[in-house]
């Protein structure tokens, strides 16, 4: 294959990155920022001090202070599973979307590697072509 059909066969390479973030919907861009935020250990700790906080509070506050008096926690076992039921379909989504971020990467690359196979070819062959000419004019030069 000649250099020039390989460049008629090349196709525009485009930003993978750009066009998977230009494609998100605004509820996939909220889904993704949710992801991106809750899946850190940051809000793992947030979540946690924020329990020990409520726990402490409640078992140990002035009986006239407290919000959630001892043993009533069911309220907040139930904020933590509506938090879990709300969390939950939102990472899923942004999963999704990763992942369909992933396979447009690996499309991409194949792609580029055949590109790269193809130009190695034709690399190969000229390198072929060249060595044969070489041979040529050695075999000239050393005929008596």
């Amino acid at each position: 294959m000649k250099l020039e059909e390989i460049k008629k066969l090349r196709k525009i390479i485009w930003n993978v990155n750009k066009k998977h973030r230009e494609s998100f919907t605004p509820l996939e861009k909220f889904a993704i920022w949710i992801t991106e935020r809750v899946g850190t250990m940051g809000f793992f700790f947030l979540l946690f001090a924020w329990t020990i906080v409520w726990s402490i509070w409640n078992i140990f506050a002035p009986p006239n202070l407290k919000f959630d008096p001892f043993p009533a926690f069911v309220l907040w076992l139930f904020i933590s599973n509506m938090l879990q039921l709300f969390f939950l379909p939102l990472i899923m989504v942004g999963q999704n979307l990763q992942g369909r971020h992933a396979e447009m990467r690996a499309e991409s690359d194949f792609e580029i590697n055949l590109k790269a196979e193809k130009e190695l070819e034709a690399i190969l062959e000229s390198l072929e072509k060249q060595e044969k000419d070489i041979a040529k004019i050695l075999d000239k030069l050393t005929r008596p």
